[in-house]
């Protein structure tokens, strides 16, 4: 049985699951939200080596000390969806980058549309960043999490991560 956690941030609380490994975390005012926890199977309110390292590495990651994820992950998707959560894993803090490069970036560059419904699908947010993918034009578009949420966060790595963000910088609007 996997233990389950809220986590305060200052984008809102989040909810993690986890046992061995990283099985969830979204901001708790997610729709989906109790669809992705009932399909987790039985869960109970607690504590583990996992969800304390999380909670550590947020912590770093909201005072701009690290944005460096280092936990094991179970994020359960088709072999497509965990292709392109690996690459999104790749894309350094404060750097974005399209639906459509990201669909090249996994060798299926005519999937854009499936690109968007597997980064939509991701159920650990913020460590496996679907944060970061912008529309063709670099405008925010859909973000489960609320675009102000998604504006709030690049803008956070941007100007607390200089150092890794590129000239693929994200876009602030």
């Amino acid at each position: 049985m996997a233990d389950l956690l809220r986590l305060a941030t200052p984008l809102g609380d989040m909810i993690a699951v986890a046992d061995h490994a990283l099985r969830l975390l979204e901001f708790h005012d997610r729709p989906e939200l109790p669809a992705e926890l009932a399909r987790l199977g039985a869960l109970k309110p607690g504590r583990n080596a996992v969800l304390e390292a999380l909670k550590a590495q947020l912590r770093a990651y909201f005072a701009g000390a690290s944005a460096d994820f280092d936990l094991p992950l179970a994020p359960e998707g088709t072999a497509f969806q965990e292709s392109l959560w690996a690459a999104l894993r790749a894309i350094p803090a404060g750097q974005t980058r399209s639906y459509g490069a990201m669909a090249a970036e996994i060798g299926r560059p005519c999937a854009i549309r499936a690109v968007g419904r597997a980064n939509g699908a991701n159920r650990i947010a913020l460590v496996i960043p679907c944060h970061r993918v912008v529309g063709a034009t670099g405008g925010l578009t859909g973000y489960a999490g609320g675009i102000a949420r998604k504006q709030a966060l690049l803008r956070h790595e941007t100007v607390s991560f200089p150092g890794q963000a590129g000239a693929k910088r994200a876009v602030l609007a």
